[in-house]
């Protein structure tokens, strides 16, 4: 059993309590962690019980303290790969859409990372790469990068379609794999 959770905004004692009771092969955070703390100090309790991964959500760059305590984790991270939990192949796409980069179904104003920090400016640079609020925007780069890759779930911190604020660009991506 994988237990998949969205947007806790820093609340995770109601997903704790639930992972010692049903003790699920594996959680995955869909993003707006918000973390205090340490992704390994929350988490510290379960860790022993289940696998933990994560996405990220575009609240998880609004603070430096969320942005370093959940990507101090790299291995739990699934966003742009697939890996197989508990039988299944997963992907993962963290972030949003954001016009200053692309707004499905428009056109993107920047297709890679790189692009957008040749025209962002020095002064909007943060650790000598992507302002940290785009650390969390999609951009195409990110869509491309699961080309050739195949999986059985596509989770995303973006909507799909079927949300009246959704994208077919997710639908498009989840059929792609």
């Amino acid at each position: 059993m994988i237990l998949f959770c969205g947007d806790p905004h820093g609340e995770f004692d109601h997903i704790i309590q639930r992972v010692q009771q049903m003790k699920p092969a594996a959680v995955i955070m869909l993003g707006d962690l918000c973390l205090s703390q340490p992704f390994e100090q929350t988490f510290a309790s379960i860790l022993g019980l289940t696998d933990i991964w994560f996405i990220h959500g575009n609240h998880d760059t609004d603070e430096v303290r969320y942005h370093d305590h959940l990507f101090a984790c790299p291995e739990r991270n699934l966003h742009g790969r697939v890996v197989e939990i508990d039988g299944f192949k997963i992907a993962g796409l963290g972030g949003i859409f954001r016009s200053q980069v692309w707004y499905p179904p428009e056109p993107p104003r920047y297709t890679t990372k790189q692009d957008f920090i040749a025209h962002c400016g020095k002064g909007n640079l943060w650790r000598g790469g992507l302002p940290r609020k785009h650390r969390s925007s999609i951009f195409p780069e990110d869509i491309q990068s699961f080309e050739s890759l195949k999986a059985d779930i596509l989770v995303s911190h973006e909507a799909p379609s079927a949300h009246p604020h959704g994208f077919q660009a997710i639908n498009e991506l989840a059929q792609s794999m």
